[in-house]
């Protein structure tokens, strides 16, 4: 018909342009990315004549990748790619990436060329000696640690030098150099590295029970007291993570195919299902999936697991994105298991074809059972055609939903469960979030989640370590399509004490009021995190502290993480004063209504970041603890008779007090000394107003402590929900604060002297100053304490 010769011409067309006969099919059938690529055929004149390949796959990246806000400016460059003055992919993307900042904006070519290298030329004598230079500034290092010098860091600071160089030259040329200066690896660079365990300054050896119980305790502090680690990702080698060509579980004709369509990059995949928010898990996986492909050159998508309708929502999706961005990832492109469902179901027909799938009429109940038993469906064998005919018509709508699944015919006597013979259809009812009502038939995850990663090219399938049970049965699926196999890689899922990351209970916990939504403060969900304060940075830096391994689930104390968290911001925060509960002291002998200003240092050890004018005047407040009736040795705060200083201003000497009819200290009275008397072990911080008699500022604390008082909340007995922490949250309304932090800000930044790490919450206006303490001024047992 018609629409077969339509498809004829563009597959013609497609093949003129270079492109090889999968990438050509695979176009053909995706009707948005064939649309496209005729029109820029068109637009480049290669239509009917044809071009040479190089030009072809470069057309191909503008038809498929070019961002969709910047449309307009699409025939420019077009022009620039057939000139040859954008002749390099590194200069595509660069060209996407300008493109999409000025969306239809107007088009500054002088701007565009500088930012995409148009004009740039970077031969292989440059990268050598670029290379070359680099090698000489490392020469010891890496005669001294051979091949576990620092590879990685040097070629990504050419890339850097260099960025619209051929990447995969510059790592291949840099190669070539380092085995010139060292020699082909030996035994010995091939071997894995001695780690040997040496036993710190805390150890308790020899000293009894009770300090094997400490030791216990103080693990994680320990951990948390010596953040040492770092991502070596040259230690892939040591998990048999091959490169790309290495990648032998494919046949030869698959994997050359494979290597033409990429060009041998390393391409990895974040891919998270939309049916819920992210957590800090997630955060860890991220900076495998993106680190993994950054420091190797290549490239991460991110795509969008979408096989359940029910449970999925453009919300969850743009959150996701959202963190995504957050974190510093930048993936190549975003993609859904959804942009495939046709072509998953043409497979999906040809597995039947094959004889490697068949339609059940089995329940869900049933299934369970059979599988129990190890007994095939009773229509497992039934025929071909039968199955053909049922599955269009679930497709078609004609069968009910639970009436019929479509499953793999597997090997239902395996000991791996995940080989007995699994769903790979279901009948849903349910409109899809992106494809509306187009489908009834919904693939499942199994089905679904090899074949997308053979589509779209993974070379690096990153998972956690549950997933290690699935891997016969993705490799079956590809197997039995004749499909490309990426590699897969497990790693060591991340947990962290005294919280839940599941995604249902922290639903659970949102649902029956205990937090406040998916950003409760309390949560490690990523928007959680980073309502109560933590960077981007601090949550990389935490990822790459706790490290990748493969030795079963990691627990992690929460106590790291505030460790990480504590030395940022101790690097990144002002200082001001806050006093939390606050009681007036008035200064006696004080000038009436002089106010003097006190130039105040905005960090203790770094003076870049300033000063500030703080008032000073005779009315001002401390805080109640740190006032007592009557002194003691152990005591540095203030008592009647007893002389203190207060930062950055006076010494004072208390006179005497008063107390409010239930026997409170409610105010205090004292002399100011306008020299220094003697040193003092107490020095406390104080809050003045403006000037005297007008109300001081106020704000709220929000102080937060561990959630659970379990550090696995899963392993005690009973109902996990009664180890909740009911206490982990106290609002403090009648704090007083230096007037400096008048017109605060949400997700403002400082450390409260003495009290901690705070950060203003999304909820602070004008009139309402909201802090959350993010992490406690030292490691303790509750991060509350201030």
């Amino acid at each position: 018909g018609s629409i077969g010769r339509m498809a004829e011409e563009a597959r013609a067309v497609f093949a003129r342009m270079g492109l090889n006969e999968r990438l050509c099919d695979e176009t053909v059938k995706n009707k948005k990315n064939c649309a496209a690529l005729l029109e820029v055929a068109k637009t480049a004149g290669v239509a009917e004549c044809g071009c040479e390949k190089d030009l072809g796959t470069m057309l191909y990246t503008v038809a498929v990748k070019f961002p969709a806000v910047a449309l307009v400016h699409r025939e420019k460059l077009i022009k620039y790619v057939v000139d040859s003055k954008i002749d390099a992919s590194s200069k595509l993307e660069a060209a996407f990436t300008f493109l999409k900042s000025i969306g239809s904006d107007e088009f500054d070519a002088s701007t565009f060329e500088k930012a995409c290298g148009v004009g740039v030329v970077v031969t292989v004598e440059e990268i050598k000696a670029a290379i070359d230079a680099k090698i000489a500034e490392n020469k010891a290092v890496f005669e001294s640690e051979r091949y576990r010098g620092p590879r990685f860091p040097c070629i990504n600071a050419l890339k850097k030098d260099m960025p619209f160089a051929d990447h995969k030259a510059v790592m291949d040329l840099f190669d070539a150099a380092l085995e010139a200066l060292l020699g082909p690896k030996t035994e010995a660079d091939l071997a894995k590295p001695d780690k040997k365990k040496g036993k710190g300054k805390g150890s308790t050896e020899g000293k009894g029970a009770a300090a094997n119980k400490e030791k216990k305790e103080t693990k994680a502090t320990s951990a948390a007291e010596d953040v040492v680690k770092e991502k070596d990702f040259e230690s892939m080698r040591e998990w048999n993570m091959p490169r790309p060509d290495e990648n032998t579980q494919n046949k030869p004709d698959i994997l050359k195919r494979h290597l033409t369509e990429t060009g041998g990059r390393y391409i990895t995949r974040f891919p998270p299902e939309p049916n819920g928010f992210l957590h800090i898990g997630h955060a860890k996986a991220m900076s495998l999936d993106f680190g993994v492909a950054t420091q190797l050159g290549g490239e991460t998508i991110l795509r969008y697991d979408d096989t359940n309708p029910e449970a999925e929502s453009v919300e969850y999706m743009e959150s996701i994105q959202d963190n995504v961005s957050w974190l510093g990832h930048r993936p190549i492109r975003v993609t859904h298991s959804s942009d495939y469902f046709d072509e998953l179901h043409r497979l999906a027909v040809e597995l039947i074809k094959r004889d490697k799938a068949f339609i059940c009429h089995q329940t869900a109940a049933e299934i369970a059972e059979f599988r129990k038993e190890r007994k095939p469906s009773p229509w497992r064998n039934r025929p071909m055609e039968e199955s053909l005919k049922i599955f269009d018509d679930m497709r078609l709508g004609k069968v009910d939903e639970g009436k019929a699944t479509l499953r793999m015919k597997q090997d239902y006597l395996s000991d791996n469960p995940c080989m007995w013979d699994l769903v790979a259809y279901r009948v849903k009812f349910c409109p899809h979030p992106r494809t509306g009502d187009k489908w009834c038939i919904y693939p499942s995850y199994d089905y679904t989640h090899c074949i997308v990663d053979s589509l779209e090219n993974i070379t690096h399938s990153l998972c956690t370590l549950e997933f290690v049970v699935r891997h016969e049965s993705y490799m079956w699926l590809l197997d039995a399509l004749d499909l490309y196999k990426p590699h897969v890689w497990e790693f060591s899922r991340l947990n962290i004490t005294n919280t839940v990351l599941s995604k249902r209970r922290i639903l659970a916990l949102v649902d029956k009021g205990i937090c406040s939504g998916w950003d409760d403060p309390r949560l490690l969900s990523i928007n959680g995190l980073r309502r109560r304060g933590l960077t981007a940075k601090t949550l990389n830096r935490f990822c790459d502290v706790v490290g990748v391994t493969r030795r079963g689930e990691i627990f992690i104390n929460v106590k790291l993480l505030e460790h990480v968290c504590r030395e940022d911001m101790d690097a990144e925060c002002s200082r001001r004063f806050c006093v939390r509960n606050p009681v007036k002291v008035t200064i006696s002998n004080w000038p009436k209504g002089k106010v003097e200003e006190i130039d105040m240092p905005n960090h203790p050890t770094n003076k870049d970041f300033g000063t500030r004018k703080v008032p000073f005047h005779g009315e001002l407040f401390i805080d109640h603890k740190d006032f007592r009736t009557s002194d003691s040795k152990d005591y540095y705060g203030l008592a009647p008779g007893k002389l203190v200083t207060l930062r950055w201003a006076y010494q004072i000497t208390c006179t005497s007090f008063e107390t409010d009819k239930d026997g409170n200290v409610s105010h205090i009275l004292a002399e100011y000394h306008p020299e220094p008397v003697k040193k003092t072990k107490g020095v406390l911080t104080w809050v003045c107003s403006e000037k005297p008699g007008m109300a001081p500022l106020r704000a709220e604390l929000r102080l937060y402590s561990l959630l659970f008082k379990s550090e696995n909340p899963m392993a005690v007995e009973g109902d996990w929900m009664d180890d909740v922490n009911l206490d982990s949250r106290t609002i403090v309304k009648g704090a007083v604060v230096e007037p400096t932090l008048r017109g605060t800000k949400a997700y403002d930044r400082y450390q409260f002297e003495r009290l901690g790490y705070f950060t203003a919450d999304e909820d602070t206006t004008n009139k309402n100053i909201v802090f959350n303490l993010t992490v406690s001024m030292r490691e303790s047992k509750s991060s509350a304490s201030a």
